[in-house]
């Protein structure tokens, strides 16, 4: 089975310009340990997962253009661009 991704070229962004803040949502290191702490309290199993894909079912909230991936170029539109609708890997 062959599989495919394509990637946006996220490190050519330039800050200020291509945007202004970075953000990830995470919980605070005192958050856990308290929580961990209430779990060993109380003697709760704790158990822990990674959505590794929650970032590309989020919604963009700003307009995202990625130039046309080497090998896709379509004859005539060189120039263009593709608008995103929806988050994409390397962003």
């Amino acid at each position: 089975k062959n599989k495919a991704r394509l990637v946006a070229k996220g490190y050519s962004q330039k800050p200020g310009i291509d945007y202004n803040e970075t953000f990830a949502p995470v919980a605070r290191l005192d958050t856990i340990r308290t929580l961990i702490a209430l779990a060993a309290q109380k003697e709760w199993n704790l158990f822990q997962l990674d959505v590794k894909s929650a970032f590309l079912n989020g919604i963009l909230k700003e307009e995202v253009y990625v130039e046309q991936p080497q090998g896709y170029v379509q004859e005539s539109k060189e120039t263009k661009v593709f608008k995103l609708n929806k988050a994409l890997y390397g962003l």
